[in-house]
Protein backbone atom coordinates (compact mmCIF):
# COMPACT_ATOMS: atom_id res chain seq x y z
CA UNK A 1 0.00 0.00 0.00
CA UNK A 2 1.08 3.80 -0.62
CA UNK A 3 0.97 4.31 2.82
CA UNK A 4 3.05 1.85 4.06
CA UNK A 5 5.37 2.54 1.20
CA UNK A 6 5.61 6.28 2.69
CA UNK A 7 6.35 5.22 6.02
CA UNK A 8 9.39 3.02 4.99
CA UNK A 9 10.92 5.58 2.97
CA UNK A 10 9.78 9.15 4.93
CA UNK A 11 13.38 10.01 5.36
CA UNK A 12 14.35 9.52 1.62
CA UNK A 13 11.51 11.33 0.33
CA UNK A 14 12.30 14.33 2.57
CA UNK A 15 16.25 14.10 1.42
CA UNK A 16 14.92 13.85 -2.17
CA UNK A 17 13.09 17.05 -2.23
CA UNK A 18 15.33 19.27 -0.40
CA UNK A 19 17.63 18.47 -2.92
CA UNK A 20 15.47 19.40 -5.13
CA UNK A 21 14.57 22.44 -3.39
CA UNK A 22 18.29 22.68 -3.13
CA UNK A 23 18.94 23.24 -6.78
CA UNK A 24 16.37 25.39 -7.59
CA UNK A 25 15.86 28.40 -5.01
CA UNK A 26 17.77 31.25 -4.53
CA UNK A 27 16.58 31.94 -0.74
CA UNK A 28 17.75 28.39 0.18
CA UNK A 29 15.61 26.17 2.37
CA UNK A 30 16.31 25.47 5.78
CA UNK A 31 16.21 22.50 7.72
CA UNK A 32 13.41 23.39 10.16
CA UNK A 33 11.26 24.54 7.21
CA UNK A 34 11.76 21.60 5.55
CA UNK A 35 10.64 19.48 8.15
CA UNK A 36 7.86 21.58 8.87
CA UNK A 37 6.62 21.94 5.13
CA UNK A 38 7.57 18.84 3.29
CA UNK A 39 7.98 16.75 6.02
CA UNK A 40 4.43 17.41 8.17
CA UNK A 41 2.85 17.61 4.61
CA UNK A 42 4.08 14.14 4.03
CA UNK A 43 2.51 12.61 7.83
CA UNK A 44 -0.78 14.34 6.99
CA UNK A 45 -0.35 12.53 3.59
CA UNK A 46 0.22 8.75 5.56
CA UNK A 47 -2.55 10.23 7.81
CA UNK A 48 -5.43 10.39 5.07
CA UNK A 49 -4.45 7.01 3.20
CA UNK A 50 -4.21 5.30 6.57
CA UNK A 51 -7.93 6.42 7.87
CA UNK A 52 -8.84 5.74 3.71
CA UNK A 53 -8.25 2.04 4.34
CA UNK A 54 -10.56 1.76 7.35
CA UNK A 55 -14.34 1.64 7.05
CA UNK A 56 -14.67 5.34 7.33
CA UNK A 57 -12.67 6.69 4.82
CA UNK A 58 -14.70 9.77 4.69
CA UNK A 59 -13.19 10.83 7.63
CA UNK A 60 -9.99 11.44 6.09
CA UNK A 61 -11.12 14.50 5.06
CA UNK A 62 -10.56 16.28 8.38
CA UNK A 63 -7.02 16.00 7.60
CA UNK A 64 -6.89 16.70 4.09
CA UNK A 65 -10.52 18.19 2.99
CA UNK A 66 -12.29 17.20 0.61
CA UNK A 67 -12.03 17.01 -3.41
CA UNK A 68 -12.25 20.76 -4.82
CA UNK A 69 -10.80 22.71 -2.07
CA UNK A 70 -13.82 23.65 -0.61
CA UNK A 71 -13.28 24.14 3.45
CA UNK A 72 -10.09 22.59 2.73
CA UNK A 73 -8.77 24.58 5.05
CA UNK A 74 -10.36 24.08 7.82
CA UNK A 75 -8.52 20.47 7.76
CA UNK A 76 -4.85 19.69 9.50
CA UNK A 77 -3.68 19.77 6.04
CA UNK A 78 -4.92 23.19 4.92
CA UNK A 79 -3.65 24.99 8.42
CA UNK A 80 -0.26 24.04 8.13
CA UNK A 81 -0.11 24.52 4.08
CA UNK A 82 -1.53 27.79 5.11
CA UNK A 83 1.17 28.39 7.89
CA UNK A 84 3.91 27.33 5.21
CA UNK A 85 2.81 29.71 2.60
CA UNK A 86 3.17 32.34 5.29
CA UNK A 87 6.77 31.49 6.34
CA UNK A 88 7.69 31.38 2.39
CA UNK A 89 6.60 34.77 2.20
CA UNK A 90 9.26 36.02 5.10
CA UNK A 91 11.85 33.93 3.25
CA UNK A 92 11.72 35.53 0.14
CA UNK A 93 10.59 32.93 -1.74
CA UNK A 94 7.81 33.28 -4.88
CA UNK A 95 4.78 31.89 -5.52
CA UNK A 96 5.83 29.56 -8.65
CA UNK A 97 8.68 28.31 -5.75
CA UNK A 98 5.95 27.61 -3.15
CA UNK A 99 3.93 25.49 -5.62
CA UNK A 100 6.78 23.94 -6.91
CA UNK A 101 7.41 22.32 -2.88
CA UNK A 102 4.77 20.15 -3.31
CA UNK A 103 5.35 19.19 -6.87
CA UNK A 104 9.02 18.55 -5.55
CA UNK A 105 7.57 16.12 -3.29
CA UNK A 106 4.84 14.33 -5.51
CA UNK A 107 7.84 13.61 -8.08
CA UNK A 108 10.15 12.06 -5.79
CA UNK A 109 7.04 9.61 -4.48
CA UNK A 110 6.58 8.79 -8.19
CA UNK A 111 10.57 8.42 -8.94
CA UNK A 112 10.86 6.47 -5.98
CA UNK A 113 8.10 3.66 -6.54
CA UNK A 114 8.81 3.48 -9.98
CA UNK A 115 13.07 2.97 -9.39
CA UNK A 116 11.64 0.32 -6.58
CA UNK A 117 8.86 -1.03 -8.61
CA UNK A 118 6.39 -0.22 -5.77
CA UNK A 119 2.99 -0.10 -7.32
CA UNK A 120 0.51 2.64 -6.26
CA UNK A 121 -2.84 2.14 -6.58
CA UNK A 122 -5.55 4.44 -8.81
CA UNK A 123 -7.81 5.33 -6.01
CA UNK A 124 -4.81 6.43 -3.78
CA UNK A 125 -2.48 7.92 -6.54
CA UNK A 126 -6.27 9.91 -6.96
CA UNK A 127 -5.75 10.76 -3.20
CA UNK A 128 -2.25 11.60 -3.59
CA UNK A 129 -3.31 14.26 -6.42
CA UNK A 130 -6.07 15.64 -3.66
CA UNK A 131 -4.07 16.39 -1.08
CA UNK A 132 -1.33 17.80 -3.39
CA UNK A 133 -4.50 20.38 -5.24
CA UNK A 134 -5.42 21.53 -1.33
CA UNK A 135 -2.25 21.99 0.33
CA UNK A 136 -1.15 24.09 -3.14
CA UNK A 137 -4.47 26.03 -3.07
CA UNK A 138 -4.32 26.48 0.43
CA UNK A 139 -0.06 27.36 0.57
CA UNK A 140 -0.69 30.02 -2.61
CA UNK A 141 -3.96 31.79 -1.26
CA UNK A 142 -2.02 32.17 2.20
CA UNK A 143 1.12 33.40 0.24
CA UNK A 144 -0.41 35.90 -2.13
CA UNK A 145 -2.34 36.84 1.26
CA UNK A 146 0.64 37.77 3.13
CA UNK A 147 2.79 39.08 0.48
CA UNK A 148 0.07 41.75 0.11
CA UNK A 149 -0.09 42.60 3.85
CA UNK A 150 3.95 42.70 3.72
CA UNK A 151 3.80 44.93 0.71
CA UNK A 152 1.00 46.72 2.51
CA UNK A 153 3.00 47.24 5.55
CA UNK A 154 6.40 48.24 3.61
CA UNK A 155 4.36 50.85 1.52
CA UNK A 156 3.25 52.35 4.79
CA UNK A 157 6.34 52.18 6.32
CA UNK A 158 7.82 54.24 3.65
CA UNK A 159 4.76 57.08 3.43
CA UNK A 160 5.18 57.45 7.46
CA UNK A 161 9.33 57.39 6.98
CA UNK A 162 8.38 60.45 4.35
CA UNK A 163 5.66 62.32 6.30
CA UNK A 164 8.41 62.53 9.33
CA UNK A 165 11.06 63.79 7.07
CA UNK A 166 9.06 66.72 5.15
CA UNK A 167 7.88 67.42 8.99
CA UNK A 168 11.10 67.64 10.21
CA UNK A 169 12.27 69.63 7.87
CA UNK A 170 9.46 72.11 7.07
CA UNK A 171 9.42 72.22 10.82
CA UNK A 172 13.30 73.38 10.99
CA UNK A 173 12.27 76.20 7.86
CA UNK A 174 9.34 77.48 10.03
CA UNK A 175 11.70 78.09 13.18
CA UNK A 176 13.86 79.75 11.23
CA UNK A 177 12.18 81.95 9.71
CA UNK A 178 10.00 82.90 12.78
CA UNK A 179 12.82 83.48 14.72
CA UNK A 180 13.85 85.77 11.52
CA UNK A 181 11.07 87.57 11.77
CA UNK A 182 10.91 88.09 15.48
CA UNK A 183 14.17 89.41 15.32
CA UNK A 184 13.00 91.98 12.38
CA UNK A 185 9.72 93.15 14.48
CA UNK A 186 12.38 93.82 17.98
CA UNK A 187 14.15 96.17 15.91
CA UNK A 188 17.12 94.31 16.36
CA UNK A 189 18.01 94.06 12.34
CA UNK A 190 16.81 95.29 9.54
CA UNK A 191 14.77 93.25 6.11
CA UNK A 192 17.94 94.56 4.16
CA UNK A 193 20.72 92.55 6.27
CA UNK A 194 21.95 89.31 7.09
CA UNK A 195 18.57 88.49 9.07
CA UNK A 196 16.65 89.51 6.39
CA UNK A 197 18.33 86.76 4.19
CA UNK A 198 17.97 84.15 6.72
CA UNK A 199 14.16 84.91 7.01
CA UNK A 200 14.16 85.00 2.24
CA UNK A 201 16.51 81.43 2.15
CA UNK A 202 13.74 79.87 5.05
CA UNK A 203 10.92 81.04 2.53
CA UNK A 204 12.44 80.15 -0.55
CA UNK A 205 13.15 76.17 1.24
CA UNK A 206 9.93 76.00 2.35
CA UNK A 207 8.32 77.09 -1.06
CA UNK A 208 10.40 74.65 -2.71
CA UNK A 209 9.76 71.88 -0.10
CA UNK A 210 6.13 72.16 -0.78
CA UNK A 211 6.63 72.33 -4.37
CA UNK A 212 8.44 68.54 -4.69
CA UNK A 213 5.66 67.20 -2.44
CA UNK A 214 3.16 68.53 -4.18
CA UNK A 215 4.74 66.76 -7.33
CA UNK A 216 5.26 63.71 -5.58
CA UNK A 217 1.61 63.17 -4.10
CA UNK A 218 0.48 63.68 -8.08
CA UNK A 219 3.08 61.15 -9.20
CA UNK A 220 2.11 58.71 -6.50
CA UNK A 221 -1.38 59.13 -6.96
CA UNK A 222 -0.77 58.38 -10.54
CA UNK A 223 -2.78 61.37 -11.89
CA UNK A 224 -3.55 61.49 -15.55
CA UNK A 225 -0.76 63.88 -17.22
CA UNK A 226 -2.25 66.14 -19.41
CA UNK A 227 0.76 67.51 -22.15
CA UNK A 228 0.27 70.72 -24.09
CA UNK A 229 2.55 72.04 -26.75
CA UNK A 230 4.15 75.51 -25.51
CA UNK A 231 7.45 77.56 -26.31
CA UNK A 232 10.77 76.05 -25.13
CA UNK A 233 11.87 79.57 -24.58
CA UNK A 234 8.69 81.10 -22.37
CA UNK A 235 9.38 78.02 -20.17
CA UNK A 236 13.16 78.81 -19.53
CA UNK A 237 12.24 82.38 -18.56
CA UNK A 238 9.89 80.93 -16.22
CA UNK A 239 11.94 78.66 -14.70
CA UNK A 240 15.08 81.74 -14.56
CA UNK A 241 12.57 84.10 -12.61
CA UNK A 242 12.16 81.92 -9.87
CA UNK A 243 15.92 80.49 -9.79
CA UNK A 244 17.40 83.44 -9.70
CA UNK A 245 16.94 84.53 -6.64
CA UNK A 246 17.68 80.43 -5.21
CA UNK A 247 21.23 81.26 -6.99
CA UNK A 248 21.43 84.93 -5.29
CA UNK A 249 21.12 83.15 -1.76
CA UNK A 250 23.36 80.25 -2.84
CA UNK A 251 25.87 83.03 -3.58
CA UNK A 252 26.50 81.40 -6.76
CA UNK A 253 26.52 82.62 -10.98
CA UNK A 254 22.85 81.59 -12.94
CA UNK A 255 24.12 81.64 -16.69
CA UNK A 256 21.47 81.04 -19.38
CA UNK A 257 22.08 81.07 -22.88
CA UNK A 258 19.23 81.86 -25.56
CA UNK A 259 17.07 79.49 -26.46
CA UNK A 260 15.82 79.04 -29.90
CA UNK A 261 12.44 80.83 -30.13
CA UNK A 262 11.03 78.24 -32.52
CA UNK A 263 11.67 75.06 -30.37
CA UNK A 264 8.64 74.22 -28.63
CA UNK A 265 7.59 70.75 -26.14
CA UNK A 266 4.51 68.64 -25.54
CA UNK A 267 4.62 68.33 -21.84
CA UNK A 268 2.82 68.73 -18.36
CA UNK A 269 3.96 72.80 -17.70
CA UNK A 270 3.86 71.96 -13.85
CA UNK A 271 5.61 68.50 -13.39
CA UNK A 272 8.27 69.33 -15.88
CA UNK A 273 8.75 72.73 -13.98
CA UNK A 274 9.33 71.01 -10.90
CA UNK A 275 11.95 68.54 -12.67
CA UNK A 276 13.76 71.71 -13.75
CA UNK A 277 13.77 73.40 -10.45
CA UNK A 278 14.26 70.21 -8.69
CA UNK A 279 17.61 69.98 -10.84
CA UNK A 280 18.71 73.68 -10.23
CA UNK A 281 17.98 73.12 -6.25
CA UNK A 282 20.06 69.93 -6.40
CA UNK A 283 23.36 72.31 -8.62
CA UNK A 284 23.04 75.29 -6.15
CA UNK A 285 23.20 72.95 -3.31
CA UNK A 286 26.35 71.24 -4.25
CA UNK A 287 28.19 73.76 -6.66
CA UNK A 288 31.12 75.52 -5.27
CA UNK A 289 30.93 78.79 -3.82
CA UNK A 290 31.25 81.96 -6.22
CA UNK A 291 30.62 79.30 -8.89
CA UNK A 292 28.59 79.09 -12.23
CA UNK A 293 25.14 77.19 -12.93
CA UNK A 294 24.29 76.91 -16.24
CA UNK A 295 20.99 76.24 -17.58
CA UNK A 296 20.16 75.41 -21.14
CA UNK A 297 17.67 74.48 -23.93
CA UNK A 298 18.11 73.11 -27.29
CA UNK A 299 17.38 70.97 -29.93
CA UNK A 300 19.64 67.58 -30.49
CA UNK A 301 17.75 66.10 -33.72
CA UNK A 302 14.46 65.31 -33.69
CA UNK A 303 15.06 66.05 -29.36
CA UNK A 304 14.85 68.89 -26.93
CA UNK A 305 17.34 68.67 -24.12
CA UNK A 306 17.51 70.58 -21.02
CA UNK A 307 20.60 70.92 -19.53
CA UNK A 308 21.50 71.59 -16.09
CA UNK A 309 25.47 71.88 -15.24
CA UNK A 310 27.00 72.66 -12.04
CA UNK A 311 30.88 72.88 -10.46
CA UNK A 312 30.37 70.68 -7.96
CA UNK A 313 34.16 68.65 -8.39
CA UNK A 314 32.36 65.82 -10.22
CA UNK A 315 30.48 62.71 -8.94
CA UNK A 316 31.19 60.49 -5.74
CA UNK A 317 32.25 57.22 -6.73
CA UNK A 318 29.61 54.76 -7.04
CA UNK A 319 27.04 57.73 -6.64
CA UNK A 320 25.85 57.94 -10.24
CA UNK A 321 24.15 54.29 -9.74
CA UNK A 322 22.07 55.27 -7.01
CA UNK A 323 21.19 58.75 -7.32
CA UNK A 324 18.02 58.43 -8.65
CA UNK A 325 16.58 56.44 -6.03
CA UNK A 326 14.34 57.99 -3.17
CA UNK A 327 16.08 58.72 -0.14
CA UNK A 328 19.79 58.95 -1.32
CA UNK A 329 21.89 61.38 -0.68
CA UNK A 330 25.35 61.61 -2.14
CA UNK A 331 26.91 64.91 -1.04
CA UNK A 332 27.87 65.77 2.17
CA UNK A 333 25.18 68.00 2.09
CA UNK A 334 22.95 66.06 3.87
CA UNK A 335 20.12 68.84 4.28
CA UNK A 336 16.92 68.23 2.19
CA UNK A 337 14.54 64.82 1.83
CA UNK A 338 16.65 63.19 -1.03
CA UNK A 339 13.74 62.69 -2.95
CA UNK A 340 14.67 65.61 -5.68
CA UNK A 341 16.43 63.86 -8.59
CA UNK A 342 14.03 60.94 -7.62
CA UNK A 343 10.99 63.32 -8.43
CA UNK A 344 12.30 65.04 -11.56
CA UNK A 345 13.21 61.55 -12.76
CA UNK A 346 9.40 60.43 -12.72
CA UNK A 347 8.21 63.80 -13.75
CA UNK A 348 10.56 63.55 -16.90
CA UNK A 349 9.17 60.24 -17.68
CA UNK A 350 6.29 60.91 -16.98
CA UNK A 351 6.57 63.32 -19.84
CA UNK A 352 7.61 60.87 -21.96
CA UNK A 353 11.63 61.97 -22.08
CA UNK A 354 14.65 60.66 -20.24
CA UNK A 355 16.43 62.24 -17.34
CA UNK A 356 20.23 61.16 -17.60
CA UNK A 357 23.58 62.28 -16.02
CA UNK A 358 27.27 62.65 -16.86
CA UNK A 359 30.09 63.18 -14.92
CA UNK A 360 32.50 65.41 -15.69
CA UNK A 361 35.54 64.55 -13.13
CA UNK A 362 37.09 67.71 -10.93
CA UNK A 363 34.87 69.73 -12.62
CA UNK A 364 30.69 69.45 -11.69
CA UNK A 365 28.08 67.46 -13.70
CA UNK A 366 25.76 67.78 -15.98
CA UNK A 367 22.03 66.48 -16.00
CA UNK A 368 20.36 66.06 -19.44
CA UNK A 369 16.11 66.33 -20.12
CA UNK A 370 15.67 64.89 -23.19
CA UNK A 371 12.24 65.54 -24.50
CA UNK A 372 10.47 64.78 -28.41
CA UNK A 373 11.27 68.10 -30.32
CA UNK A 374 8.35 70.14 -31.31
CA UNK A 375 8.24 73.58 -33.14
CA UNK A 376 5.89 76.31 -31.81
CA UNK A 377 3.24 76.63 -34.25
CA UNK A 378 3.27 79.59 -36.90
CA UNK A 379 -0.13 81.40 -35.99
CA UNK A 380 1.34 81.03 -31.92
CA UNK A 381 3.56 84.76 -33.23
CA UNK A 382 0.63 86.76 -34.57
Amino acid sequence: MLSEFLSANRSELIERCRSKVALRTVPKASHEEMAYGIALFLDQLIKTLEIEQTTEPLLSRTVSGPSGGENSDASEMGESATLHGRELVHRGFTVEQVVHDYGDLCQAITELAFEVRAPIEIDEFHTLNRCLDNGIADAVTAFNQQRDLTIADQHSEAANERLGIFAHELRNQIQTATLAVNAIKMGYTGMNGATGAILERSLVAMGNLVQRSLTEVRMTAEMPVPHRLFPLADFIQEVRVSASLEAQLKECVLAMPAVDPQLAVKADRELLFSAVGNLLQNAFKFTHHGTQVTLSAYAAGDRVQIDVEDHCGGLPPGCQETMFHSFKQGGEDRSGLGLGLSISQRSVEANGGVLRVRDIPGSGCIFTIDLPRYLVPENAHS
